[in-house]
């Protein structure tokens, strides 16, 4: 069955999320899109990408549609959600990528107008549920769960990481920091901003900030709730990032097991979200990696309880690969 979507919000992580939707070769038709800049300007960001580069398919926008490879999509440019009819679009679920409507309240106006799910592509308030694919999907609900939240990247990155090691040998408490791309929250020169850490140039600057990745791996993974906190490490690249968890183990552990618990679930039940490497990589190697989280094992570090480890991924492509496994998800 075809699932079909709407997205709100066509920016970075929308035209990635449609570029992976065409990538994946999944069964899912875009059949809108709603984005306060003119089509052109969008059919123009959506063809040439500075990262992904050139998409192959003809691209074309007239005064309302957008045309990619032959396939054609409604495109409007309403600032109020509340305007968009989802339901004369048949949309089964719709992407909530504009993050300005992160409270569920806010983002169940998409519902209320026709669609059946939504998802909101970053960390959300008063959604029905939080979901990390590979971790707790399985409490997914359909009769329950409306708007849903894919978490953030970072999120998806730390917690299949946390997930298998708090199995394996328990994780006690723990501080973990993102060293993680820029994004368009920073400014490229020197200018106001509310994060006055932040209002440094992004591309001159290694920017300290805050994360709440860690605290809200509990709200897929409870057992660890007020165990891990940490902070962002924003850096002068476009896309590519990593996460360095370091905790207390509930028990004295190697780095080979530490290294084998994360491989066998890497070749297991988190087969493609989680993957693992002991090549000797850098950011550049992992930029367009549709998995969550790159497992360094070259980097893993043990002193007696004491552990060390870090998973790259790509913030934007792997983030976008996992809206549309959760779209199959709650689409089906």
């Amino acid at each position: 069955m075809t699932i079909r979507v709407g997205i709100n919000g066509f920016g970075r992580i929308g035209r990635n999320f449609f570029r992976a939707v065409l990538a994946s070769g999944a069964d899912i038709q875009i059949v809108g899109v709603n984005d306060l800049t003119d089509n052109a300007t969008l059919a123009h960001l959506l063809k040439y990408d500075s990262i992904l580069g050139r998409l192959p398919l003809e691209v074309k926008a007239t005064a309302d549609e957008i045309t990619v490879g032959g396939s054609t999509f409604k495109a409007f440019a309403d600032r109020d959600p509340g305007n968009l009819k989802w339901g004369d679009l048949g949309a089964d679920v719709v992407i909530e990528s504009t993050g300005f409507f992160t409270d569920a309240t806010k983002a169940k106006v998409h519902a209320d107008n026709g669609a059946k799910k939504v998802i909101i592509s970053a960390p959300a308030k008063n959604e029905d549920i939080t979901v990390v694919m590979g971790v707790n999907d399985n409490l997914y609900d359909a009769a329950q769960h409306t708007v849903i939240s894919n978490a953030s990247c970072t999120t998806n990155c730390l917690a299949p990481m946390a997930k298998v090691l708090n199995d394996a040998i328990g994780i006690d408490k723990g501080l973990m920091t993102t060293i993680h791309a820029y994004t368009q929250d920073q400014n490229l020169q020197d200018g106001p901003h509310k994060d006055l850490r932040r209002a440094r140039a992004a591309a001159l600057n290694v920017v300290p900030t805050s994360t709440g990745a860690a605290k809200a791996v509990s709200l897929v993974l409870p057992e660890l709730k007020g165990k891990l906190d940490g902070f962002a490490m924003r850096v002068p690249i476009p896309t590519g990032s990593a996460t360095d968890l370091t905790f207390t183990a509930k028990k004295e552990t190697s780095v080979d097991e530490v290294n084998a618990a994360i491989k066998a679930a890497s070749e297991g039940a988190l087969k493609g979200i989680l993957t693992y490497t002991d090549e000797p990589i850098v950011s550049a190697d992992i930029v367009t990696d549709p998995a969550s989280c790159i497992f360094d094992a070259g980097l893993t570090k043990v002193i007696g309880n004491q552990v060390k480890v870090v998973g790259w991924y790509d913030n934007e492509w792997g983030y976008s690969n996992r809206l549309v496994d959760l779209v199959k998800l709650v689409g089906a």
